[in-house]
């Protein structure tokens, strides 16, 4: 059984960081990439980073760019999502999905599994 397990969500004040992660099992790890994605009430599903698990390829929406960091453990089948100089409007429900073949994408349709969601709030 594919499972895609988010973690590390949480309330945080505007300027602080939070370290996101994604526990994947029941699928060959490496033939995928994984993105992250997130979710505002009211607004679409939008993608703020994916890594390749074959060659660790990455990439960033222009929102997060040079304030999130993804990274993947191959020998753990996990990715982490590394968040710094968070902002309010980082708040959202932010999902890992994965998908193949590994080439990543921003666009959620391409995905195949996802995980259940885990909040984030940014706010004093």
């Amino acid at each position: 059984e594919v499972q895609l397990v988010e973690s590390g969500g949480g309330l945080v004040q505007p300027g602080g960081s939070l370290r996101l992660s994604c526990a994947a099992s029941g699928f060959t790890f490496d033939d995928y990439a994984i993105g992250w994605f997130r979710q505002a009430p009211g607004k679409e599903r939008e993608g703020v980073s994916w890594i390749s698990n074959f060659d660790g390829t990455t990439h960033y929406s222009d929102s997060v760019r040079g304030r999130f960091t993804i990274s993947s453990d191959n020998a753990k089948n996990t990715v982490s999502l590394q968040m710094n100089r968070l902002k309010p409007e980082d708040t959202a429900v932010y999902y890992c999905a994965a998908m193949r073949p590994p080439i990543g994408t921003m666009n959620p349709h391409m995905y195949d599994y996802w995980g259940q969601g885990t909040q984030v709030t940014v706010s004093s």
